[in-house]
């Protein structure tokens, strides 16, 4: 019989070679409580990337609808269909991912200058407007603006 040292050391070296069979393998113990097959290490590092996952997917989507939003803003000459589509995928993405995980919507708030400041660098990048043009901090609410389908900065 199979001790759980060895049972650790196996299940281990299955997250090493097969990641896909592991998930499986580690699906079957945890469904049928056979503690002593679960990966703790690799399912805990697992589950905790997930979370972080989402919260990369959470502030890459919103810093390309800022920036898009500060090119509709103060580029109003040079609107093209692009920046909208651009702008309204993002939304639906952000609402979809909102949806799926309601806390993320929870930590906007504390990334969101980080965020602004990262989009005006984009936004000088992309408009070629000295980056000052650009406000200090987000002047948009997140909630009643920026992830709002039907708001349009004017």
């Amino acid at each position: 019989m199979a001790t759980a040292r060895q049972l650790d050391q196996s299940t281990t070296s299955l997250y090493e070679q097969d990641f896909f069979a592991w998930t499986k393998n580690q699906t079957e113990a945890l469904r049928t409580r056979q503690v002593s097959v679960v990966d703790w290490v690799n399912l805990l590092e697992e589950v905790e990337s997930m979370g972080a996952s989402q919260r990369r997917e959470l502030e890459s989507r919103l810093t390309i609808l800022l920036m898009h939003l500060m090119k509709w803003a103060w580029q109003p000459e040079k609107r093209i269909t692009s920046w909208k589509l651009t702008i309204q995928g993002q939304r639906r993405e952000l609402a979809r991912l909102i949806k799926q995980s309601p806390s993320l919507k929870a930590f906007i708030p504390e990334v969101l200058n980080e965020l602004w400041q990262d989009a005006r660098e984009d936004a000088e990048i992309e408009t070629g407007m000295p980056i000052q043009t650009f406000p200090e901090s987000c002047p948009w609410d997140t909630d009643e603006q920026t992830l709002n389908k039907t708001w349009w900065p004017e």
